[in-house]
């Protein structure tokens, strides 16, 4: 597995293509007519279903297909009975199957009324951009093998609350799943701002810091290991960043450290709030009169998320960048776990840990990556390979002054994130 490749191998025209299909069923609403053939949100979603099958027949029938739905009302924006069913395909991998990373785009769009279920409401950026993105990255992955899991999913029921996201967490963790990351791709096709600024070389990714609600012992984890500052999806996060400055040209991310943007909420939310790891990955300029608008032109300006506001050149750049961080994860071996530091009055820090997964997700296995960083680095500047051993002393390094992590580390290179010690960075 090559990931330069794998980083030159998604499509412009695939995506736009894919954009353009989404973008003709006219509208996408949650509550939009599901029986239609050819308009609304019921032939969007088997049409998405459609396209997995096709990749899934093109790698030998690599990927297992299902909708995950339920019928919701008697909420804000879904006060009547609506279905929200999610498409979702499982690339299995051959030595850790369970273990998965997620990589998510929202079918459903909307105007200026989050209630209108029946206007046109293209939807080209914000989310038919994500779908294609999670189609194309289906199309190149899937042509690999992986030790872990990877789930490519279409989301629905984004604008009415985070909806499908919320299903789709609860359906994971009822079936064991152990989803180590979640990737949203939420407008990834925008290259100008309302800013005035047109810019196709740099990517936000957001993430959460410390959960609000914790128990006294992920607290005390939080207080002495650096999680005060920092969180599973911070260290996705960086690992993204890390995977764009090793693998891609012309691509800069820059992380932002909150979970969204002001206001806004995105479909890694849901899994964030159960305990599992995501991020958002979108563009840098918003163009705000694209967002959430009735197709319109008030005093010469144009409103509406239409084609013409789409790049697909920067949304294959942004789907690549999804592509090498999902290969990374997945051809890496388990995670470690129970890692622990300590060195409290001390000269030397130490740092020890547990192997993940059984002897058959360890089969690749290399050995261990340790990390460290002065506590106002936001970045790992410091890092050592110590082999396949379980615990490292950082001699004459005092643990007050640093944060620590590990990291599993496969015999081709490919590498988890960082983990913290302690539950706060428990993956």
């Amino acid at each position: 597995m090559d990931l330069y490749d794998i980083a030159t191998a998604p499509s412009p025209e695939r995506v736009m293509s894919d954009i353009e299909t989404l973008v003709n069923f006219g509208t996408r609403h949650t509550a939009s007519d599901a029986s239609s053939d050819g308009r609304g949100i019921g032939a969007a979603r088997r049409w998405i279903f459609a396209e997995f099958e096709q990749i899934s027949k093109n790698c030998g029938g690599c990927l297992e297909l299902m909708y995950i739905g339920e019928t919701i009302e008697g909420e804000r924006r879904v006060p009547d009975p609506v279905e929200i069913v999610s498409v979702l395909a499982i690339q299995r991998g051959d030595l850790d199957p369970d273990r998965m990373v997620l990589m998510s785009g929202d079918i459903d769009s909307r105007v200026s009324d989050v209630m209108n279920a029946s206007s046109d409401s293209p939807g080209a950026n914000d989310n038919a951009s994500g779908v294609a993105g999670v189609l194309e990255a289906a199309r190149v992955l899937s042509q690999y093998k992986f030790d872990g899991s990877i789930v490519y999913a279409a989301l629905a029921g984004e604008e009415q609350g985070l909806i499908g996201g919320r299903i789709v967490a609860a359906h994971a963790l009822k079936q064991g799943w152990q989803i180590k990351a979640v990737l949203n791709n939420d407008m990834i096709s925008n290259i100008s701002g309302i800013d005035g600024v047109i810019d196709n070389s740099v990517a936000r990714v957001f993430s959460e810091g410390t959960r609000a609600v914790e128990t006294d012992e992920e607290a005390r984890a939080r207080r002495f290991t650096g999680g005060e500052v920092d969180s599973p999806s911070r260290n996705l996060a960086r690992y993204i960043d890390a995977m764009a400055d090793r693998y891609m040209t012309n691509l800069n991310v820059e992380m932002v450290y909150r979970l969204d943007r002001f206001g806004r909420g995105g479909h890694h939310r849901p899994f964030n709030a159960v305990g599992i790891p995501g991020v958002r990955i979108m563009e840098t300029h918003e163009h705000y009169d694209r967002q959430h608008q009735d197709l319109r032109v008030e005093d010469g300006r144009e409103y509406g998320d239409t084609l013409d506001g789409v790049n697909a050149p920067y949304a294959a750049k942004l789907t690549a960048l999804n592509a090498i961080t999902m290969a990374g994860i997945a051809g890496a071996p388990p995670f470690p776990r129970e890692v622990k530091a300590s060195g409290a009055v001390r000269a030397s820090a130490t740092l020890s840990w547990s192997p993940g997964g059984d002897e058959k997700a360890r089969k690749n296995l290399a050995g261990y990556r340790v990390w460290w960083r002065k506590t106002t680095a936001p970045q790992w500047t410091h890092s050592r390979f110590v082999g396949n051993v379980g615990e490292w002393e950082f001699t004459n390094l005092v643990i007050d002054n640093y944060f620590f992590g590990v990291s599993a580390v496969a015999t081709d290179g490919s590498e988890t994130p960082v983990v913290f010690p302690g539950p706060a960075g428990a993956f």
